[in-house]
C-alpha cells in the first residue's frame, strides 16, 4: 500500500501550487483522506481532510479559504489546491489515508518565498 505525493516546489508568496497524492495497492474511496504539513521545528499540522461519512471537508483557520482538498476516486488520487500562499505555508506536506490504520506518503516540500 503506497501513497506518493507530487507537485511541491518553490513559489513566491501569493502564488499557487497543486499537490497530488496517488494511492496504489488499495482503493481509498472508503478511507478518510487528508493532508498534514510539518515545518522545521514545529509539530505536524493537519491542513485538510475529507470525511468518509459525508464527504465534507475540514480545514484549520490558518488555510481556510486558501486551500481546497478534492479526490478523484477513479484515479485513486487526492489533490490539495493551495492558493495565496504565504511564507508560513513552507513545510513538508504529507498525504494520508485512514481506516483503522493510517497510511502515509513520503512527503513533498513546499517552499514559499517572500
Amino acid at each position: 500500500l503506497h501513497l506518493v505525493e507530487s507537485g511541491g516546489g518553490l513559489v513566491q508568496a501569493g502564488g499557487s501550487l497543486r499537490l497530488s497524492c496517488a494511492a496504489s495497492g488499495f482503493a481509498f474511496d472508503n478511507y478518510r483522506i487528508g493532508w498534514y504539513r510539518q515545518a522545521p521545528g514545529k509539530d505536524r499540522e493537519g491542513v485538510a481532510c475529507i470525511r468518509t461519512s459525508d464527504g465534507r471537508t475540514d480545514y484549520p483557520n490558518s488555510v481556510k479559504g486558501r486551500f481546497t482538498i478534492s479526490r478523484d476516486n477513479a484515479k485513486n488520487t487526492v489533490y490539495l489546491q493551495m492558493n495565496s500562499l504565504k511564507p508560513e505555508d513552507t513545510a513538508v506536506y504529507y498525504c494520508y489515508a485512514y481506516k483503522m490504520v493510517a497510511y502515509w506518503g513520503q512527503g513533498t516540500q513546499v517552499t514559499v518565498s517572500s
